[in-house]
Parts: C-alpha cells; structure tokens; sequence
C-alpha cells in the first residue's frame, strides 16, 4: 500500500539529466565550452545511472 506514494528514482534521475543537458546547450551558447564539456559528461553519468535502475 505505501508502494504507491514511494517515488521513482529514475523518474528523478531524468530530470536532472535534462537540467544538465539545458545547462550545457546554454554554455555552448555563450562559447564556454569547458564548461559544456563538463556538463554533457555529467549528464552521460546520469544517463547511464538511468539506463541502469530501469535495467533492473
């Protein structure tokens, strides 16, 4: 019955990840692409971590 009310970790997860992806689209924007760089590595961390809890 509490089941129902417990939230979906990858669900969280995903949105992080498409923060991180906006985030980095804007500091390619404003030519920081150290930064975008640093960011897209951050959001393919969190991909994998996604692609990984809904493998199981």
């Amino acid at each position: 019955m509490l089941g129902r009310f417990r939230t979906d970790p990858a669900k969280k997860l995903q949105k992080t990840y498409e923060q991180k992806l906006e985030q980095a689209m804007q500091a390619a924007r404003n030519g920081d692409m150290r930064a975008n760089a640093s960011l897209t590595e951050e959001a393919e961390a969190l991909r994998a971590e996604i692609k990984r809890l809904k493998a199981e």
